[in-house]
């Protein structure tokens, strides 16, 4: 079924409401840091279907040393030989972290089982042992997140074009993205299949309706914010020190470093 048109979100309250959405997500930073609390959120989708803008506007204003991205490239040989879950678990947050996983473990559901990447026995043994992998993080007191970002197929092939078409974020598009053109079908079992298994009451999937990246971006940070138990932590007042008196210290004459040229003074002001 073809998800209800809805018209675009304007810039106007979507600047807004985002502004008002990324001051909270400080104030969850801050109970994170505060109570040693782990939270982990993973984003999955459609190739083009705006996981990375989102994972943007969630980190735009947060400390790297709080919140991290981790995005992982092909598994090395060494890899491929461990556990499956092995070398994801290596990038779990620790006391007063967040992790936002651009991409996880569920490659193995998605791309690899779509492509031929991993073998029957593998795909079957990842559906099975997911589950219990995501319940033991529960257990384990992790906050876990999970949201699958949808877009339709003349959506994702619009935004493919414009990638293409632009050489800024022509990086962004690479033969695996096109080929999951001709495999939209497959990619859709294989979704379908992968929520029949992973889907669980401690770790439930979070649908993202993406057609708009303005609404996608909203509706996830809003129900992120919704789903974590925190308050806010009293900060502490800072009084600024008085500057001491000079002790004779001369700044290094200018000619002895080396500056960088003046760029910015040879554009037009007008």
């Amino acid at each position: 079924m073809e998800p209800a048109k809805l018209e675009k979100l304007p810039r106007k309250p979507y600047e807004a409401e985002l502004v008002r959405l990324q001051a909270e997500l400080v104030v969850l930073q801050e109970w994170v840091r505060s109570t040693g609390a782990r939270v982990v959120v993973v984003f999955e989708g459609r190739d083009a279907a705006g996981k990375g803008g989102a994972i943007k506007r969630v980190t735009e204003h947060l400390s790297p040393r709080v919140a991290r991205v981790a995005a992982l490239p092909a598994p090395t040989e060494r890899q491929r030989s461990q556990w499956y879950f092995q070398r994801y678990v290596e990038h779990l947050p620790a006391a007063g972290e967040v992790v936002l996983f651009d991409r996880s473990w569920y490659n193995r559901a998605g791309v690899e089982r779509v492509m031929g990447f991993c073998t029957q026995d593998e795909y079957h043994r990842f559906l099975h042992q997911c589950p219990l992998f995501e319940r033991m993080l529960v257990e384990d007191g992790i906050h876990l997140l999970k949201y699958w970002f949808s877009v339709s197929d003349h959506e994702q092939e619009r935004r493919f074009r414009a990638r293409r078409d632009d050489p800024m974020r022509r990086w962004k598009l690479s033969p695996m993205d096109l080929e999951s053109i001709t495999r939209w079908e497959d990619y859709s079992r294989a979704k379908d299949e992968m929520f029949v298994h992973t889907d669980i009451p401690e770790a439930r999937w979070n649908v993202v309706e993406s057609e708009d990246k303005r609404r996608a971006r909203i509706n996830m940070i809003a129900h992120l914010l919704s789903a974590v138990p925190y308050h806010e932590i009293p900060t502490m007042e800072l009084d600024f020190p008085k500057r001491p008196p000079s002790r004779g210290y001369q700044r290094t004459p200018r000619e002895e470093q080396h500056y960088v040229p003046d760029h910015a003074g040879t554009l037009s002001t007008q």
